[in-house]
């Protein structure tokens, strides 16, 4: 294994526009790794990882006015796409073919997140309210309202206790998935917070947001555990590794940073982008990081464990 952290490959030009959104994902039936891409382009591409470079498997066509947002669900088998058109699309990743296509109402489909189940895909709206899909029926079954402003960001914990979510406002409300109660709202940041995560035990929730911070709470006790600075710029993603150790940031400096989850200081800055990179995420065993961002470039970094 790799002692240090580079990169590994680069995939240029891989959208016609600028990529706002990346998800990796791994298949339970094979054990491959798929990452997948949305663009303002308006499409949604299926990547397949392995030998240590992407191919292109699908070019998923259907949305309008640009995607903002994918996700995989736990199994690997199905994405979820939202895009400025208001439609949540689900797409079978083995066929590359569309399973459903759900209307969110007028500009209400923002990020969209796989309950970890993946029985759901919630998603933020205008209207301060997480609604909450149904992957079988394809419809909405219920909503949660924050009582809030426009909704940026969401995040399941993998325990699937919680759900967190981020508002243009800087507000963080965190829920009871069970109970559906709202347990705490945390004025986390001045500015909007763009990413939301929880650590992978469930009890720590990193926000990212404009005001170029990145804060940690301690999901129980709603209160804060950090406060990080470093990027240059709005804090656009932020995503933990796997075994809970490191975590990753990315931002409109142009960077992507890796960060000691224990110490919570910044152990690496890649600088390899050329414009703002809205999004990165680890794989499923942490030995990995995709980014993408307004340069239509997708890169693999290495991350050693």
């Amino acid at each position: 294994m790799s002692t240090q952290y580079s990169i590994l490959f680069k995939q240029e030009h891989a959208h016609d526009d600028a990529i706002w959104t990346a998800a990796w994902g791994k298949s339970e039936a094979d054990g491959s790794e798929t990452i997948i891409t949305g663009s303002l382009d308006d499409m949604v591409k299926v990547w397949k990882w392995s030998d240590e470079k992407l191919e292109l498997q699908w070019t998923l066509e259907g949305h309008q006015l640009g995607v903002v947002s994918v996700d995989i669900s736990q199994n690997g088998a199905i994405a979820a796409s939202s895009s400025l058109d208001a439609h949540i699309r689900l797409w079978d990743l083995e066929s590359g073919k569309q399973v459903k296509s759900m209307d969110a109402g007028p500009v209400d489909a923002w990020t969209v997140a796989f309950s970890p189940d993946s029985k759901h895909i919630a998603t933020g709206s205008h209207h301060g309210k997480v609604n909450i899909f149904g992957v079988e029926s394809g419809k909405k079954e219920y909503s949660l309202d924050t009582r809030g402003k426009f909704i940026l960001s969401i995040a399941y914990s993998p325990d699937g206790k919680y759900l967190a979510s981020g508002a243009i406002d800087g507000i963080i409300n965190i829920f009871d998935i069970a109970t559906g109660k709202l347990l705490h709202t945390l004025e986390g940041h001045a500015m909007p917070i763009r990413s939301l995560t929880f650590s992978p035990d469930s009890q720590l929730l990193a926000t990212a947001s404009d005001d170029g911070y990145i804060k940690i709470y301690d999901v129980q006790h709603a209160s804060l555990a950090g406060t990080l600075s470093g990027h240059g710029s709005w804090v656009l993603n932020v995503a933990f590794s796997p075994d809970n150790t490191h975590f990753v940031s990315s931002s409109s400096d142009k960077s992507v940073k890796v960060w000691d989850a224990s110490t919570r200081t910044c152990i690496n800055t890649f600088f390899d982008h050329q414009d703002q990179v809205w999004s990165v995420k680890y794989n499923s065993n942490g030995s990995k990081v995709v980014s993408a961002g307004d340069d239509r470039a997708i890169h693999i970094y290495d991350c050693p464990l």
